[in-house]
């Protein structure tokens, strides 16, 4: 199943597969870097994100439907002077709550931030 599906890590990708609602579709899986969170998911119904922020070693795994999602935002500490997704982070706004995802490379934040906005606002 994993290998037409665009992931970092094939043990993040498993753990996704073995949370998948019947009918569920993976779109894409992606190690994140820094602080709190661990990876994000990406399937045809919901973002799902570890987040690793808890205290005592604890984590989370949270899925947030696409409808939750409020708005989708690229982040960067640069001016928009260059490119658009010249940074490798996102922010994922749901209710109160932002979401901050780091990736290793800017085309996977385009990829993640290209998927939430399309079914945000289809």
């Amino acid at each position: 199943m994993g290998d037409e599906i665009e992931h970092d890590r094939s043990s993040q990708l498993k753990q996704i597969e073995s949370g998948l609602l019947p009918g569920e579709q993976i779109i894409a899986v992606y190690d994140a870097v820094g602080t709190g969170t661990g990876f994000i998911g990406l399937t045809d119904r919901r973002v799902i994100v570890q987040d690793k922020s808890f205290a005592g070693k604890r984590y989370a795994i949270t899925s947030v439907p696409y409808s939750k999602i409020t708005s989708v935002s690229v982040v960067s500490n640069k001016s928009w002077a260059g490119s658009y997704f010249s940074t490798g982070s996102i922010a994922i706004n749901v209710g109160t709550h932002t979401y901050e995802v780091e990736f290793r490379g800017a085309d996977k934040s385009h990829h993640v931030h290209n998927v939430i906005l399309q079914y945000i606002s289809g």
